[in-house]
């Protein structure tokens, strides 16, 4: 009896360390969804109206760690995505700050140009597309800068424990990266606000292990586990998007863009950023 009790016990503990969530390909009707967004990215939604949006351009957000996935999972694959250019568009475009022209894809905007350009000197041209192109709208401000560090190991550790031949435990690991953002005069190529944001990026792995004779000669010997690592460039969308709200903070601090019906910085959701500039 005391055998059964010890084994139902046991098969309980490794069930409960092994509960996951299904993966993609297990469910059977999944579908793609919308990216997750953290706290920041509602931090900016909610962030007040300006008295003039800013005419703003972004010609590249680079990675520049020079981080590659350590050998043997890769060692060709960077450790941060490469896409943060267009994050960073879409974080600017959430804030409802900036007015934001295409600068990554500009030769592409120029060859549709030239080919519009080219069907009205056409014969027969509709009369929908023959009036004259307007010229490509100027930028007041740049916005530069890139994922400037990505710090693996930061902090690492974990607990457990065995009894009797049953052992459960938990590691943990904590890795950080950090972006810059500065916001360019392109009048007079002063930098008129810049912003270094960091973010945590965590990793986290549990077990559960049996190793245990229930009989002579009947050895029960079993494991189970999982591991979760947080998203990485959900991190580093966090971390630009937090980097915009503090643009938009040292902006209006420093009067160089103003609120809307004259409101006062303290009152609004810039405050939290507000406290950390101080």
């Amino acid at each position: 009896m005391k055998k059964t009790m010890l084994l139902v016990m046991m098969v309980a503990a490794l069930h409960g360390c092994a509960v996951r969530e299904p993966m993609p390909a297990e469910v059977e009707e999944d579908t793609p969804t919308l990216t997750p967004r953290a706290s920041t990215y509602y931090d900016l939604l909610a962030l007040p109206r300006p008295r003039g949006r800013l005419v703003a351009a972004v010609y590249g957000f680079r990675d520049q760690t020079g981080q590659y996935k350590p050998t043997p999972a890769s060692s060709f694959s960077t450790s941060v995505t490469q896409g943060a250019g267009s994050m960073l568009v879409d974080a600017l475009q959430a804030s409802g700050w900036f007015r934001v022209l295409e600068r990554e894809g500009l030769q592409n905007v120029l060859t549709e140009r030239k080919i519009i350009r080219a069907s009205q000197n056409k014969p027969n041209t509709p009369v929908n597309i023959q009036n004259e192109l307007p010229p490509l709208q100027a930028a007041n401000i740049l916005l530069e800068g890139g994922i400037i560090a990505y710090d693996t190991n930061v902090r690492s550790g974990g607990e457990g424990a065995a009894y009797l031949g049953i052992s459960l435990g938990r590691e943990y690991r904590v890795d950080q990266v950090s972006v810059n953002l500065r916001a360019v005069d392109v009048r007079t190529g002063m930098v008129l606000a810049n912003v270094m944001t960091s973010k945590t990026i965590y990793s986290v792995a549990r077990n559960a292990g049996v190793f245990k004779f229930v009989e002579f000669k009947k050895l029960l010997e079993a494991e189970a586990g999982y591991t979760t690592n947080e998203p990485a460039q959900l991190c580093v969308l966090s971390a630009i998007e937090a980097a915009v709200a503090h643009i938009v903070v040292q902006g209006v601090n420093s009067n160089l863009w103003q609120m809307a019906d004259g409101q006062k910085l303290d009152q609004t959701s810039l405050d939290k950023y507000l406290t950390q500039v101080q």
